[in-house]
Formats: structure tokens, C-alpha cells, sequence
């Protein structure tokens, strides 16, 4: 028997470098190879005996899967990386972050988390010079802002409201009796107690949301604030019953990656840099290979502009505080 033909090697512009290999870097990880979204998945932890096993436990799973590699590596290893997510840091549990009635969010883990990035970037950043970063950890939007300073790049991407406009639509979704995908409905802002939400601009099949509630007699400010809570700390409500919110960003992160490295350019609300306001939030937003490519006008009210300033201010707020 011919012996077989030697495989070939990922393509370069495939490759995903996913920096911690705990909760979120773990579905994350799992996340792309599920859908496909990448030929290449390194894992690079502080912890090298974690990276390999949770390497090594997916790549039992991976042949039911489009074709991934994933393996462990060190910094060296990003090379060629078209994506760099980072996910490494101290999450809303360990960083007392979960108390529903603080205004600070996910941003009272800043301080602790800024430092770790000041030793994982630089790192990152010598290994892949071209690559998109993509901040997931909380907060992404300062962190993001820190990670580009370092980078002296713009194409470094927060998760933004991504994910929390998913659990916008989700949320009416099951009050409204509908499919997900029949809602159109963003978070725009900081990924944080900030964030704003366009109901002005949401739409379900079509119609605007808060036309259909008059329409069935539900009275929209007690909705409104009933479906605002629900989204705003959806993920102390994970924490609360599974330690770490992990499997929705996991999701988001490696649908961005996927749009990066397939040039795909859809308009999602993600989170970059934005001179007008002068710090990382989240607008709609075109993403490609280089990152966020266009930014789209989102119709909004005057209240959702006002509360779009307040969230930029509360970013700006906090970005003088960690400097």
C-alpha cells in the first residue's frame, strides 16, 4: 500500500492565536471549531499543562467538525495569526464585580486586568504584528483602548455590545412570542452598566417594537424597564448559577473572527476606537480583514444620542482613572 500523501499545512491567514485557556478562552476556542471559523487554533496560557489539555481534549472532538487544528504554543507561536483574541484576566466572580446595584460594572476589574495586559500585549504584538486583536476581557472597551496604546495599531477590536444586543433580541423575542431572528434590535455603548439600548430603531418582522406593544396593550415603560434589567445583568445571572458567563461570548467572539478572516464585512455593533468620543465603544459597524472597515449612523432618538454621550463620558471617566 502507497503511503499516504503528506497533509498540507493550515493556511497562514486561517490561523486564530487565543491568549488563556480558562472558561471563555476554552468556548471560545470551542466556538470556532464548531463553525468552522478558522483552519488554525493556537492556545497560549500562563499555565502551559492547561493549554495542552484543553488542546488536547477538543482535538478528540474535532474530526466532527470542519477541519481545525488546535494545539498548545507559547507567544512565538501567533505568528502568521490573523486574529488574536485575548481572554486572559480575573472574570466578574473573582473580581467582585456582580453586585447589581454598583454603577461600575464590569469596569471595577479594570485596574486588575489592565496590568495583565500590559504583559500579555506587548508579547502578542511582537509575535503577529498584522494580526486583528480582539478584546474579550472585561472591560473590553477600556482594555481595548489600553491594548491599542501598546499596539500603536487600530486594528484591535472589543466585543462590545455585540452580545448583549443578542440577548436584546433573545429577551424580546420570548416576551414578544417570536423567533429571534425576527428581531432587529442593537446595544450600542460601552459593554457595561452604560450601554444603550436603540428601542427606537427596534423592529420585529418588520414593525417597530413599541408600536406592536401599544398594539397589544402592554405598557412600554414597565416592558421597557423589565426587559432592560433582564439584558443588563444577564451575565451576574449566569455567574450566579454556573461561576462564569462563557458560551454566549464564546459564540460572539468566534463569529468576529470568522468575519476577519473571510473579509465577510457585515455590520454588527462592535466595539473600536472612536475619535468623536474619544474612546473604544460600540457602534454598527462594518468588520473585515483589517478590523472595523466603516462605521454606520445608527438611528436613534435624541434621548439614545444623550445616553450614547453619557456611556462615551462614563468610558472616557474610567480611562482617567486607570492612567
Amino acid at each position: 500500500m502507497n503511503a499516504a500523501p503528506p497533509r498540507p499545512a493550515p493556511i497562514p491567514d486561517m490561523k486564530v492565536g487565543v491568549i488563556g485557556a480558562g472558561a471563555v478562552g476554552a468556548a471560545c476556542a470551542l466556538a470556532m471549531i464548531l463553525r468552522g471559523a478558522a483552519r488554525e487554533i493556537v492556545l497560549v496560557d500562563r499555565t502551559r499543562k492547561r493549554a495542552l489539555a484543553v488542546a488536547a481534549d477538543m482535538r478528540y472532538g474535532a474530526p466532527l467538525s470542519p477541519t481545525t487544528d488546535i494545539r498548545d504554543g507559547d507567544y512565538a507561536e501567533l505568528a502568521g495569526a490573523a486574529v488574536v483574541m485575548i481572554t486572559a484576566g480575573v472574570n466578574e466572580k473573582t473580581g467582585g464585580a456582580t453586585d447589581r446595584n454598583d454603577p461600575a460594572g464590569r469596569l471595577r476589574l479594570l485596574e486588575t486586568n489592565a496590568r495583565i495586559y500590559e504583559d500579555i500585549v506587548p508579547q502578542a504584538v511582537r509575535a503577529a504584528p498584522q494580526a486583528v486583536l480582539l478584546i474579550v476581557t472585561d472591560p473590553p472597551d477600556p482594555l481595548a483602548d489600553l491594548a491599542r496604546s501598546i499596539a500603536k495599531h487600530d486594528r484591535v477590536l472589543s466585543t462590545g455590545t455585540f452580545l448583549d444586543s443578542l440577548r436584546f433580541r433573545v429577551h424580546l423575542a420570548r416576551h414578544l412570542g417570536v423567533d429571534p431572528a425576527c428581531v432587529e434590535a442593537q446595544i450600542l455603548g460601552e459593554h457595561g452598566t452604560s450601554e444603550v439600548f436603540l428601542w427606537s430603531s427596534a423592529r420585529v418582522a418588520g414593525a417597530r417594537v413599541l408600536q406592536e406593544l401599544e398594539r397589544r396593550g402592554l405598557e412600554p415603560a414597565q416592558f421597557r424597564s423589565r426587559i432592560e434589567r433582564e439584558v443588563r445583568y444577564a451575565n451576574i445571572a449566569i455567574i450566579e448559577g454556573n461561576d462564569a458567563s462563557q458560551y454566549g461570548i464564546g459564540m460572539v467572539a468566534a463569529r468576529i473572527a470568522q468575519a476577519v478572516i473571510r473579509d465577510e464585512r457585515i455590520a454588527i455593533p462592535i466595539g473600536s476606537h472612536h475619535a468623536r468620543y474619544g474612546v473604544t465603544l460600540s457602534l454598527p459597524s462594518v468588520v473585515g480583514r483589517q478590523g472595523v472597515i466603516a462605521v454606520i449612523e445608527p438611528d436613534a432618538s435624541e434621548e439614545e444620542r444623550r445616553a450614547l454621550e453619557r456611556s462615551a463620558d462614563t468610558l472616557r471617566q474610567a480611562q482617567r482613572i486607570e492612567h
